[in-house]
């Protein structure tokens, strides 16, 4: 049974010996925890399984509620952490792309955002009798997913990055976590790229420098876990917890197993029908509904700052 994550964070932790060529360090800002996991060589890349870059881990309990106080200083802090990620120029241009499904909630993070980017591409070089504008080019696309669209979402975003020539790419897109603790509550940067669907075991080509010729800077927020991640999570919780406060001998050995232990256990325990079952958050539609304001609002700060200073 494979415990499916997206998060570097994650993958980092369910090693508990340093792993050669990861670092990781935290810090906390306005509130926010802000976790950086560096691979930093090919070593490092193989154990963790993640590719060479960074990871940027972002801890907003504004995510679950709609509150706009809340919104706007996690908002403020996401943009200059996407910033770090960038060596963003004035004449830098930007395309930013909504991967997912719009008609299914845990997935239409992507496409919300977009919704909300501020596009100028076509307003530059406007000049009015009292006015020149002069911002960031920046413009924005929600692909689709192959099955509506019947055309591969790397194909369509190549073929857009091909006409556009944007000097960087931001993909957002929903993600898996192996903790229920973290669905909704937290946002990932990485500069590594993305593979859209990965969330749902549903690979499909990646968007990234090597693919598209443009930097890409990935953001997510895992919106979803799967059945057999999810009894994992509550194995290793329940055997903690019950290994302190009881003597019987079931819940010595659960609280006792160790991360491979448990997963063989599980694997030989949960059915076909639950291995492939994918559990949300009953309140999703708040969730990615905050989620694409916070992500659109620091992005659009980050790239057009001269609107908020």
């Amino acid at each position: 049974m494979a415990i499916r994550t997206d998060l570097a964070l994650e993958l980092k932790e369910m090693h508990t010996e340093e792993i050669a060529g990861v670092t990781s360090e935290e810090r906390v800002e306005d509130g926010i925890k802000i976790t950086c996991v560096k691979v930093e060589n090919e070593e490092g890349a193989r154990k963790i399984g993640k590719p060479v870059g960074k990871f940027i881990t972002l801890e907003i309990d504004a995510l679950k509620y709609e509150d706009d106080t809340l919104a706007d200083n996690g908002a403020e802090v996401l943009s200059k952490e996407i910033l770090k990620l960038m060596n963003l120029q004035k004449e830098s241009t930007v395309l930013v792309v909504g991967l997912g499904n719009r008609y299914i909630t845990p997935d239409s993070i992507g496409p919300q955002a977009v919704s909300k980017i501020f596009v100028t591409r076509h307003l530059s070089g406007i000049e009015g009798e009292n006015f020149k504008f002069d911002f960031r080019a920046v413009s924005a696309i929600a692909p689709g997913v192959l099955g509506i669209t019947g055309i591969e979402t790397e194909e369509t975003v190549a073929s857009i990055v091909n006409i556009v020539k944007p000097d960087y790419v931001i993909a957002i897109d929903a993600l898996a976590s192996r903790r229920l603790s973290r669905l909704g509550t937290t946002i990932q940067l990485s500069d590594t790229g993305i593979n859209p669907g990965s969330g749902v075991g549903n690979n499909r080509k990646e968007l990234s420098e090597k693919s598209l010729g443009a930097k890409v800077i990935a953001i997510g927020v895992p919106m979803v876990v799967d059945a057999s991640t999810l009894t994992s999570d509550i194995v290793e919780n329940v055997g903690s917890f019950v290994a302190k406060k009881s003597e019987g001998k079931i819940f010595n050995m659960l609280g006792s197993l160790n991360f491979d232990e448990r997963e063989t256990l599980i694997g030989e325990a949960i059915n076909e029908k639950a291995e492939n079952m994918i559990v949300t958050p009953n309140n999703v539609d708040v969730i990615a509904k905050q989620a694409a304001l916070i992500i659109a609002e620091g992005i659009n700060r980050a790239l057009h700052s001269e609107l908020y200073s």
